[in-house]
C-alpha cells in the first residue's frame, strides 16, 4: 500500500509520539515545530524536518497539526510562511489540535477561500503513551469524503474513532471530553486529599473500586498519579488543560447554560495553572497538600 506523504505540524508532548507512530506505521512524514529544539526528537526515527509550515505544506499531499490553541493554528495558516502560501488543490487539513468549534469553521473556511485546502477537525483524547502505541479516541468532524480520505491516517493512530457530524462536531465533542477530564483531575485531587486524611492507604483504592460505579480512565490513570506525587517530566501541561476549560466555558455560556460544577472546576484548575503553567497537569493535587 502506497501511503500518503504526511506534514506535520507541532512537535510537542503529543505530537511528538504521534509522528512516532505514523513513521512506524510507513507514512513519510515533513514536520515542523516552533521550538526547533524538539525536531530532533523526530527526525533522528526518520522525519524530514522543513523550515516552516510553508514548506512543509509543500512537502505534503495530507497536513496534520496538533498545537496549542486557535491562535497557533490561525499561525501556522496564516502566517507569513503559513500554509496559505500554498495552493491546497483540494489536498486536506487534518487538525488534531483542541480548538474551539467557530475558530474551527471560520479558520478553515478562510483557508479554503484563500488557498483551497479541505479540513476535517479532528481533536484526540488518550495522552502520550496511547499516541505512541496508536490507541487514541479521535473525534471527527468534516464532510464525509474528507474523512474518508483522513481515516488511513486516524486509524493509524486511534482505537476508538469516531465520525460525529459536519466540520467543528469533533472539537464540539472534545468540548464535552475536556468538561469530564478537567472536573475529573479536580475530583480525583479531592478525593486523594480526603482518603490520606483519613488514614486510608490511598495507593489501593483504584484497585479496590475497580469495576464498579466510580470507576473510570481517570481514577486508574491520574489518581495513581497524583497519590505517588509522579509529575516530572510532565506527561501534559497545565496550560493545556486550563486552556481548554476556559474553552469550555465559553463554549457553555454562548449555548445560554449555568451549568456551575464546571463554573467551579474551571475558576479552582485556572487559579492553580496561572502560578505553575508548565506544571504536569495532574499536579493541580498540589493545591490541597497546602491545605487548598
Amino acid at each position: 500500500m502506497i501511503r500518503p506523504k504526511l506534514g506535520f505540524l507541532g512537535i510537542g508532548i503529543m505530537g511528538k509520539e504521534m509522528v512516532l507512530r505514523l513513521l512506524e506505521r510507513g507514512f513519510p512524514v515533513t514536520v515542523w515545530n516552533l521550538e526547533p529544539e524538539r525536531i530532533p526528537l523526530v527526525t533522528e526515527h526518520g522525519a524530514v524536518a522543513a523550515s516552516s509550515p510553508r514548506a512543509v505544506a509543500e512537502a505534503c499531499d495530507i497536513l496534520c497539526m496538533c498545537v496549542l490553541h486557535a491562535a497557533a493554528v490561525e499561525n501556522c495558516c496564516f502566517g507569513p510562511e503559513g500554509v496559505a502560501r500554498v495552493a491546497g488543490n483540494g489536498r486536506l487539513v487534518i487538525d488534531f489540535s483542541t480548538v474551539d468549534p467557530d475558530d474551527t469553521r471560520r479558520i478553515a473556511a478562510r483557508l479554503s477561500a484563500e488557498a483551497g485546502w479541505r479540513w476535517v477537525d479532528a481533536p484526540v483524547s488518550g495522552g502520550p503513551g496511547p499516541a505512541r502505541e496508536g490507541r487514541l479516541t479521535i473525534l471527527v468532524g468534516g464532510d464525509p469524503e474528507d474523512v474518508a480520505r483522513a481515516r488511513p491516517v486516524l486509524e493509524a493512530l486511534a482505537a476508538n474513532l469516531t465520525h460525529l457530524g459536519p466540520l467543528g462536531a469533533g472539537q464540539t465533542a472534545k468540548i464535552a471530553n475536556q468538561a469530564i477530564v478537567g472536573v475529573g483531575y479536580l475530583l480525583m485531587a479531592e478525593v486523594l486529599a480526603l482518603v490520606e486524611k483519613a488514614g486510608l492507604d490511598a495507593a489501593i483504592l483504584p484497585k479496590a473500586l475497580s469495576g464498579g460505579m466510580a470507576d473510570s480512565t481517570i481514577l486508574q490513570r491520574i489518581f495513581p498519579q497524583q497519590q505517588k506525587r509522579d509529575f516530572d517530566p510532565p506527561r501534559a501541561y497545565a496550560r493545556q488543560l486550563d486552556k481548554d476549560l476556559l474553552n469550555v466555558r465559553k463554549f457553555v455560556r454562548s449555548l445560554g447554560l449555568n451549568l456551575p460544577l464546571i463554573e467551579l472546576a474551571v475558576e479552582r484548575y485556572h487559579d492553580f495553572a496561572a502560578a505553575n503553567p508548565m506544571a504536569d497537569a495532574a499536579s493541580v493535587s498540589r493545591l490541597y497538600e497546602a491545605g487548598g
